[in-house]
């Protein structure tokens, strides 16, 4: 996990909407990129609920910016399921343009779930998911520096 997310993890829930409305959306991703999961965030809980999901159930989302498609690496052997169509559109939290991981079209599953991202620093994005227009989670999105 980079300093950044780790850093992220620690802030409040206001620190975070704030974060995510001060950034532009950046490019789509392209390729892997590492998530991580920011429940009760600036709790002494975030930290260990963001390394359980990750362990047994979400590792992250794998991009075809080309096609403007993405599927979501589960479960501990990292399987990519859980497809989504990318595309830029205003955000439910500020209106300003945001990069759209929509379900709706593509998921039987996660039909209900609208995820949005903006670039918070260079190979990082932050996130928020939505059940229905209702803001419902944050997460952090990471290219990893080793490369895998």
């Amino acid at each position: 996990m980079s300093e950044l997310v780790e850093q992220l993890l620690a802030k409040s829930q206001d620190e975070l909407d704030a974060l995510f409305s001060a950034h532009a959306a950046g490019p789509i991703p392209d390729g892997f990129v590492e998530g991580t999961l920011i429940v009760a965030p600036g709790t002494k809980f975030t930290v260990g609920i963001a390394r359980l999901v990750k362990v047994f159930a979400w590792k992250g989302k794998v991009f075809d910016a080309e096609t403007g498609t993405l599927r979501n690496r589960i479960l501990p052997f990292g399987i990519d399921s859980v497809p989504a169509t990318v595309y830029r559109a205003p955000s439910l939290l500020d209106q300003k343009e945001c990069i759209v991981l929509d379900y709706s079209r593509t998921s039987i599953v996660a039909r209900r779930i609208r995820d949005e991202i903006r670039l918070i620093a260079p190979g990082v994005y932050l996130g928020k998911a939505y059940w229905n227009d209702s803001w419902l989670v944050d997460f952090a999105l990471a290219f990893r520096s080793d490369g895998r």
